[in-house]
């Protein structure tokens, strides 16, 4: 089999050389093929340059070089006149022709980090691909006519069903085997002193991943591991404040961004002592591993957002009921094959980081777009693919957790916020436990919550809460301290729908990296009714960004979750360093009262009994929707959950209702009020 393969790759590899400068097309597509002809001679260049151990033995300065120079064309000041953009391709080539080759230059692109794997099969089914289309081209031209854009896009369509199997069980065996260990030992090997390091993983490299690592490299041992600590415990006390048994489970899925590997390293050697390895794998890069905006994995700086988000829907061009039904088949066959790996995953720990410039993406005609046809068949295969997933990595056994730090993009005074926010992230949980339950004995006492904002802020929700039968045994808020969501500040829970109704709106918040100007959403019986806001210049733009970006194409998405935020020191941090808009929601939603929409925060362990810290069950664990998960699952889940914060300056009032209609204020203009809580108003005051 690696003879076969070898030899393919040869023939591929002898037949592209030549396409450099091949003269048989039109001007226009021959330049085309010309370039991605070079391009992937290049990548084989590189193969070698790997293979070879020059890779390890060249200067810090060489690397960099060599980095840019893989990244060139897709950063931004490249990025107008690159086959990557949908907008120049279409221009160059029609509609239909444009996006079929924008995306196959996409695709392309990822043989960068299969280069560095030395992955020879990822490379040679690109290879592969790129001829095929080069001689459908080829054929028409000999023909006198253009070639027929159906038979093209079939060409894509067959390459991504007949590899569907080997890489969804390769992508799985990668998030589930500590076995596939090329970042891991890059982390653990390497000398983290040496910045060459970064180099190794193949990942587009800038100067923040180089500061980061340098400020890391100079911090005492002890913050490290005050950092590391942190992030392994939370994990661990997130199996034990859920009564989940944490030696049942033999790895970990750690996922960050580069310039963070003297913590990881750190963390790594905890997770050991516990008896869980390692598993790093790096986020998608191509059709087969959901490339998109967000990143899931291991991760360099994006060449270009930009970039991202304009193939976010390639899929486009091959989704349909039959590619579902091979996906789904596909990946049942791989969790089969790896179902003793998948039972042994504890779950995710997170290293989110934020400060990176605010992104609001360009909305291209040009790029590819799911059909409404598609787009039901998206939410479909991310429903089953869900249940799939908890299928062989069960819901009521895993856990998680996610701790973020800045990046030096942030401003002038990294350094200092970066300390700020490791105070932030090891505040005095006790100090919040004690409080916060002050807050739930009161909204426990309610049958609703009003909440309203305050200035241009529009907010006028009503939130209806579960019945408790006994109060003095049953709870409704979970109060969340420092485990699996870091830092501590938060009391939440599942509202009922029926009854939750009114207006969320938010001046400006950034969800997933992508900034929305005055979000407002309308619920009617806890679900979504209306949207919108003002990214751009129609009301259709601005449906289709929020329908897209945080419905996930769904029609409508309940109200998962209501939570108030307790975090006030760090309100008042992105006050002081003006870092507001940069904060990641896991701390923008400790800063005031947030709303999710999608599913609870409880998905798949809806019928675990979990426990406050006062000896109280927390019952409100579904809505009236993911009770359907008893007749229909299919029905009950959403397979997403996304944050949206008022600010404590955008909040006139949050009160709680009684059931004799009593009305007992927690919030009013900004500042609690409810006795008991004072001490999280003396950072606001101070």
């Amino acid at each position: 089999m690696i003879d076969n393969l070898l030899e393919r790759y040869e023939l591929s590899l002898e037949r592209i050389k030549e396409l450099r400068e091949d003269r048989s097309l039109e001007e226009r597509y021959g330049k085309y093929f010309n370039k991605t002809a070079s391009f992937l001679c290049e990548m084989v260049d590189t193969y070698e340059y790997v293979k070879s151990g020059q890779l390890k033995r060249a200067s810090l300065e060489e690397l960099k070089e060599h980095n840019r120079k893989l990244y060139a064309d897709v950063r931004p000041e490249a990025y107008e006149t690159s086959y990557a953009n949908p907008a120049y391709a279409v221009k160059e080539f029609g509609e239909e022709y444009g996006q079929l080759l924008s995306f196959l230059y996409a695709e392309l692109r990822s043989l960068i980090v299969f280069t560095y794997e030395q992955d020879m099969f990822e490379m040679v089914i690109r290879m592969e691909l790129f001829l095929e289309m080069y001689y459908a081209f080829y054929s028409a031209y000999e023909e006198k006519k253009e070639p027929v854009y159906e038979e093209l896009r079939q060409i894509v369509y067959w390459f991504i069903s007949d590899y569907s199997e080997p890489e969804a069980e390769k992508r799985l065996r990668q998030q589930l085997c500590p076995e596939e260990d090329f970042a891991l030992r890059i982390i653990m090997d390497s000398d983290l002193e040496d910045l060459r390091y970064l180099y190794y993983f193949g990942e587009y490299v800038t100067d923040s991943e180089l500061e980061t690592a340098r400020h890391l490299n100079h911090m005492p041992d002890s913050e490290i591991k005050l950092m590391a600590d942190t992030y392994t415990e939370g994990y661990r006390i997130g199996f034990e404040v859920c009564g989940k048994d944490i030696t049942k489970k033999k790895s970990v899925n750690i996922r960050y961004s580069l310039g963070f590997e003297r913590m990881i390293r750190e963390a790594v050697r905890n997770f050991e002592k516990i008896g869980m390895r390692s598993v790093i794998h790096r986020a998608g890069v191509s059709v087969f591993q959901g490339k998109g905006v967000n990143k899931i994995g291991y991760y360099g700086t994006s060449a270009n957002k930009q970039y991202d988000y304009d193939h976010k829907d390639d899929q486009a061009l091959y989704l349909d009921k039959q590619y579902v039904n091979r996906r789904l088949e596909v990946l049942k066959e791989a969790y089969e094959a790896l179902k003793e790996e998948a039972g042994l995953l504890g779950g995710p720990a997170v290293v989110e980081i934020f400060g990176e410039s605010p992104f609001a993406p360009e909305t291209k005609k040009e790029a590819l777009r799911l059909s409404e046809k598609q787009q039901k068949l998206s939410v479909e295969l991310m429903a089953a693919t869900g249940e799939l997933q908890n299928e062989y990595i069960k819901g009521e056994e895993r856990s998680f957790t996610i701790i973020s730090f800045p990046v030096p993009p942030i401003g002038d005074k990294y350094e200092e916020i970066f300390d700020e926010i490791v105070k932030i992230n090891t505040l005095d949980y006790k100090l919040y436990r004690d409080i916060q339950q002050v807050i739930i004995d009161t909204l426990d006492r309610a049958r609703y919550v009003t909440i309203k904002g305050m200035g241009e802020n529009k907010t006028d929700l009503k939130i209806n809460l579960h019945e408790l039968k006994d109060p003095e045994k049953e709870t409704n808020f979970e109060n969340c301290v420092a485990d699996v969501n870091i830092p501590v500040g938060e009391v939440f829970t599942s509202p009922r729908l029926t009854g939750t109704e009114g207006v969320l709106h938010v001046s400006r918040v950034f969800l997933g990296e992508l900034e929305y100007k005055n979000l407002e959403i309308v619920f009617k019986d806890g679900m979504i009714a209306d949207y919108g806001c003002t990214n751009f210049d129609t009301e259709e733009e601005n449906k289709k960004y929020i329908k897209e970006n945080v419905m996930f194409h769904h029609d409508t998405l309940p109200v998962g979750e209501f939570a108030i935020g307790t975090n006030t020191v760090a309100y008042v941090a992105a006050l002081k360093y003006g870092i507001g808009d940069k904060l990641p929601i896991l701390i923008a939603e400790k800063m005031g009262p947030h709303f999710a929409v999608g599913d609870t925060c409880y998905s798949h362990e809806e019928d675990m009994i979990t426990y406050n810290p006062d000896g109280k069950a927390i019952i409100a664990r579904e809505n009236e929707v993911s009770a359907l998960r008893r007749t229909d699952s299919k029905k009950a889940y959403f397979n997403c959950h996304t944050d949206i914060t008022i600010p404590y300056d955008e909040l006139g009032e949050l009160s709680a209702v009684t059931g004799d209609g009593e009305v007992i204020p927690v919030i009013l203009n900004g500042r609690f009020v409810l006795p008991g809580c004072e001490e999280l108003n003396r950072p606001l005051v101070n």
